[in-house]
């Protein structure tokens, strides 16, 4: 592959726009098809933010990554480090200055405030243990709320990224305590400050908040009937809350699946 689409991770941008996608019509129903020129644009957007942050993970991590992932554009030469770094850079620009276009100034300002958030993770948030872990699932949440932003109706969405921020500072938490003999000498982890065991009640915790709020459109008749199939994901999540504190890796992964399981049950509240 071109090592600039392996130092942009084109398969994740595209999966973000497929993301974003979903979102959209979780938030607009089949009435998205009337703002497709704004869903282009967002599109664009999700895959230059994406390339941008990758690119930009690449140059912070220049060194670490001659060990942890040799085979990466920079740390195999091939591009250097002060590439990534304006590529990084770039590709944050270019979705700032994109959102522009939507004319919407909800979606322009979460654009804003994902790419600050990106470059302050990046440089110095992500060795700073919970910090990190908030950051990463603020800007997990953010793409919903992204989409929203988008149709100019978030009263679809907002339920759905807190959930899923909720539950990505379990997955970050989770992944710490799998990754911390690694981790060792370049980040501060949560597990490296609590211990492991703490920390995964920290991540426990957040693992069953989500499926607590998921209730809530239950209450307010927000989604259709089929909107019931969230409780699969909300077992998988409780679940996921007992196995983070014998098998973390496990943990973290199952939530990546209880996570597309409640995606598919707002979509078939939305649609149905």
């Amino acid at each position: 592959m071109n090592k600039y689409l392996r130092l942009f991770r084109l398969q994740n941008g595209v999966m973000g726009f497929i993301g974003l996608l979903i979102a959209i019509f979780i938030a607009a129903g089949y009435d998205m098809l009337d703002q497709w020129v704004n869903i282009v644009i967002g599109g664009v957007i999700v895959v230059a933010f994406v390339a941008g942050g990758n690119s930009l993970n690449d140059y912070v991590d220049a060194e670490i990554d001659k060990t942890a992932h040799p085979d990466r554009p920079v740390p195999s030469g091939e591009l250097t480090a002060r590439t990534a770094m304006i590529c990084g850079y770039g590709g944050l620009a270019i979705a700032v200055v994109l959102s522009l276009f939507l004319r919407r100034w909800e979606a322009t300002a979460i654009v804003l405030a994902a790419a600050v958030m990106m470059i302050g993770y990046e440089i110095a948030l992500k060795q700073r243990g919970f910090v990190g872990n908030l950051c990463i699932a603020i800007l997990t949440g953010l793409v919903f709320m992204f989409a929203g932003g988008i149709v100019g109706d978030f009263s679809q969405v907002w339920i759905l990224a807190l959930l899923a921020a909720l539950v990505s500072v379990g997955r970050e938490i989770a992944k710490d305590i799998e990754d911390e003999e690694s981790d060792k000498g370049s980040r501060r982890t949560l597990p490296m400050m609590i211990g492991d065991r703490k920390a995964a009640v920290v991540a426990a915790v957040f693992y069953v908040l989500g499926p607590l709020l998921s209730f809530i459109p239950f209450f307010t008749g927000l989604f259709g009937i089929l909107y019931a199939v969230v409780v699969v994901a909300d077992a998988i999540f409780v679940y996921c809350a007992v196995l983070v504190f014998s098998d973390p890796h496990k943990s973290e992964k199952l939530a990546k699946v209880a996570m597309f399981v409640a995606l598919i049950s707002f979509i078939l509240g939305v649609a149905i």
